[in-house]
């Protein structure tokens, strides 16, 4: 027996380690070469200790925890949305709507409402800092906690808001084994997204939200399993109101509840009940933040995303191209408005068309629903791929895997000051998950007609 033989799983370990850690504390994101260097690298001991037969289970769930515990003292270096979450928690803090104003205004005025201001607004980007903040109530409570216990210190509310997503994850951890349990899947598919280098970099690293919101979606579907449908609602309204996501899949819960071997009136009363916990719960946790004036900002806010925002997107592209060529001007405003449109068609025709009624039918049409709005949106950021890339492993498909290894092509834009894509690498990122989505679907089919 060879020593790297005798010793890989150790060898693959140290050498994650290694690369975590310049990653997290020594790169930058215009080093683009340096970038694809390390994630790829990564995903390579990521695909050799997840299929490893000699690492147990034990071993790889601290792993989950080891690996991010490294990203814990790291300052954010792919993102900097992490100042605006802190300006947010501190404005709560001092007891100012966050939902009312621009970061901006506040420093056009020459006003600091709270401390560091201009430092955080530097940080944020003039971008991020012209515009009324869009996330939801839980995840500003999350926000909240880092400026109750981290004081006036930026680099302390980095460390409570790391703690929170860690947390988080080792949540998903537990209910996604318990739920992968209960379907009789394979336990080791939960790391597919608990040691995935994307979650790990993204998430922890990079302090992006998405772990909060699987966390409650996943316990809001291990309990709907265990037909606890009214507390499966009220967390289901808790991970919407960390990201809203999570509402496109509501109108995928009527098969679930509607069935045929029922009787019809009692299901839909059980479905409209479950469709109101929901919402008013969504309502309650929203309600403290409720002026006037809050709702129009909020719309506005989330509006901005869909007819104003462009990166990484898909088939948006080629609208745009075709917008272009008849109009001679982008026509994204007239774009984010159909785009939308699609995806509820799309979802209405997997809600009623297609069977949804067990567990795994249900995240596998819930995967495909998401995906149709990601591949039609105008923006998809990275970290946006948490959510698919979780669903996928209740599924049999794996193509969001591949998406969270080519995601990374993005990030190319940043090269450039200020950023700006080069299409032939979003290009590459498509045509590759694309090719490998069809490759699986096409599977699929075969194994259905045999």
């Amino acid at each position: 027996m060879s020593f790297f033989t005798k010793y890989k799983d150790v060898l693959l370990i140290l050498i994650s380690a290694v690369l975590y850690f310049v990653f997290a504390y020594f790169l930058e994101r215009t080093e683009f070469k340096t970038l694809l260097f390390l994630w790829y690298s990564l995903f390579g001991c990521f695909y050799l200790l997840i299929n490893s037969k000699t690492i147990n289970t034990s071993t790889l769930i601290a792993l989950v925890l080891f690996f991010r515990i490294l990203f814990l003292f790291a300052i954010p270096n792919l993102s900097q949305d992490f100042y605006r979450f802190i300006w947010d928690g501190r404005m709560i803090l001092e007891g100012i709507n966050p939902y009312l104003s621009f970061p901006k205004t506040y420093i056009k005025q020459s006003i600091q409402p709270i401390h560091d201001a201009y430092h955080l607004y530097s940080g944020m980007g003039e971008l991020n800092g012209s515009h009324y903040t869009n996330y939801p109530p839980i995840n500003q409570l999350c926000f909240f906690f880092a400026a109750l216990f981290a004081g006036k210190s930026i680099f302390g509310s980095i460390i409570v808001l790391k703690v929170i997503i860690i947390s988080a994850d080792m949540g998903i951890l537990y209910f996604g084994t318990k739920l992968l349990k209960r379907l009789h899947l394979p336990i080791r598919n939960i790391f597919w997204y608990a040691l995935n280098p994307f979650i790990i970099i993204e998430m922890t690293g990079n302090l992006h939200f998405e772990p909060v919101m699987i966390f409650f979606l996943i316990w809001s579907l291990y309990t709907l399993y265990k037909q606890q449908w009214i507390l499966a609602a009220i967390l289901l309204a808790c991970s919407i109101s960390v990201k809203l996501i999570p509402l496109l899949m509501l109108p995928l819960f009527y098969q679930w509840f509607v069935r045929k071997d029922q009787n019809w009136i009692t299901s839909f009363k059980k479905l409209s009940l479950f469709y109101t916990i929901v919402l008013s719960t969504t309502f309650l946790l929203f309600l403290p933040f409720y002026t006037p004036e809050f709702l129009k900002n909020y719309s506005s806010s989330i509006s901005l995303w869909f007819q104003n925002f462009e990166f990484n997107g898909s088939f948006y592209y080629i609208f745009r191209k075709i917008g272009y060529y008849f109009s001679g001007y982008n026509e994204i405003a007239l774009i984010g408005k159909i785009t939308p449109l699609l995806t509820f068609i799309f979802l209405m025709i997997i809600t009623f068309v297609r069977k949804n009624n067990t567990m795994i039918a249900f995240i596998t049409v819930s995967l495909f629903g998401l995906c149709f709005y990601y591949f039609t949106a105008s923006t998809v950021h990275p970290w946006y791929l948490a959510t698919p890339l979780f669903l996928s492993i209740f599924t049999k498909y794996r193509f969001p895997i591949i998406w969270t290894i080519v995601v990374i092509f993005s990030y190319q834009a940043y090269v450039n000051v200020p950023s700006k894509e080069n299409l032939w690498w979003i290009s590459v990122e498509y045509s590759i998950l694309y090719g490998f989505l069809l490759f699986e679907l096409r599977k699929t089919s075969i194994k259905i007609k045999l």
